[in-house]
This record gives C-alpha cells, sequence and structure tokens, in this order.
C-alpha cells in the first residue's frame, strides 16, 4: 500500500510540473469493466478470473509541442468481490478489490474540433487489496482492515474523443495491461474497456 501511494504521489507532481508547460489538458471521469481469461487451473491449484465487475476511473492527459506528452489514471473495482481459491485440499475465500494505476507516454490529436484521438504506453501497477475482519495499524499507513499485494505492470492504451458541447467529450477506450507476477490469478494479463466523460483545456479550441 505504502509503495502504491508513493508511485501515485510522485506521478501526480510530475504531472503537476508538466502541467505548467502543457498546451493542452485533457481530463475525465468515467466507467468501465475488466477483462481477463476465465477461470484457471495448474499444478498450484485453481485460480479464479479477474474479469467483472465495475471499474470507476480518473484520468488526465497533459500534449506538450508536437502532440506529444504525459499522463496518468487510476482505476477501481466499485465493489468487492470475492477471491476463492482451491489446491484441492482446502478451499480459500476472502473479500478484495483490485485497484490498477498508471503513467503513460502519450501522442493526441485533436481534428476539425469534433473529434480527437489518443495512443499511449507506459507503466504501472496492479494493487490487489484483500479484507479481513479485523483492523491493522501501523506508524505511517495509519488503521486499515486489508492488506495488499501490488504487481509492478506495462501499459498500453487508446481512446476516441468526441466533443459533444463545446471542450466536454465523451471518449470510448481500452486499456491492456500487462502484470508482472500476478501469482494470484495464476499470472494473467487483464483488458479494461470503458466510456469517460471529459473536458479539454486547449488554446485556440
Amino acid at each position: 500500500m505504502r509503495k502504491s501511494l508513493i508511485s501515485l504521489a510522485f506521478g501526480f507532481t510530475l504531472l503537476c510540473v508538466v502541467s505548467l508547460q502543457a498546451q493542452e489538458f485533457h481530463g475525465a471521469f468515467g466507467f468501465g469493466t475488466l477483462v481477463a481469461p476465465g477461470a484457471t487451473a495448474n499444478s498450484s491449484g485453481t485460480f479464479p478470473s479477474l474479469s467483472g465487475g465495475l471499474y470507476p476511473s480518473f484520468s488526465g492527459i497533459f500534449l506538450l509541442k508536437h502532440h506529444i506528452g504525459f499522463g496518468g489514471e487510476v482505476a477501481w473495482r466499485a465493489r468487492q468481490a470475492v477471491y476463492g481459491f482451491s489446491n484441492g485440499s482446502a478451499f480459500f475465500a476472502q473479500p478484495y478489490r483490485p485497484i490498477i494505476y498508471d503513467f503513460n507516454a502519450v501522442y493526441g490529436r485533436t481534428f476539425q474540433k469534433k473529434v480527437g484521438a489518443d495512443v499511449m504506453a507506459g507503466i504501472g501497477g496492479e494493487d490487489l487489496r484483500f479484507y479481513t475482519p479485523y483492523y491493522s495499524c501501523g506508524s505511517f499507513s495509519g488503521c486499515t482492515n486489508y492488506v495488499s499485494s501490488n504487481h509492478f505492470a506495462f501499459h498500453l492504451g487508446a481512446d476516441i474523443r468526441y466533443y459533444f458541447w463545446g471542450h466536454a467529450f465523451i471518449r470510448p477506450e481500452a486499456h491492456y495491461y500487462v502484470i508482472h507476477n500476478n501469482f494470484e490469478f495464476n499470472k494473467v494479463n487483464a483488458s479494461r474497456f470503458a466510456v469517460s466523460i471529459g473536458y479539454s483545456f486547449m488554446p485556440g479550441f
């Protein structure tokens, strides 16, 4: 958890610095879902699927000169799911919630004031929060009722912006996460599909 907060804080600071020189800023809030392979099994046991659930998300993109810039986003499962694992002799079940975040290099364009598009690639992580019936307290983290399992991830994404009213846009988007050592889900990767509504701050638009 602490590593996730440090990463998010660093990313936010970087984005704020970049924004001082930004030619465009696109901020958005959306909803989507996660798609991953179904439940799988190997010699270690039977693993659940990471698919499903409603994922709200926040994102921001800063574009500098030549339509190149930086961006970041975070998405989380709105409701907890039940993680179930079986190894043939025992069954384990616990509430959990995935949180996925990423920081990217972005190339974006706006065409004829109505349509825009962005492609992005970067790094991020998956924070799996497994909830417990009790609270544990730390010196810096405060008191929480979950433990986190964090995994590094590579991210690829693309979207299309349609400006339906002035600078306001609706944006269908697709994201793919290559999750390192995602052993809770048999090391599978995941895709996220979402629709966001946002606003663009851009001179001369």
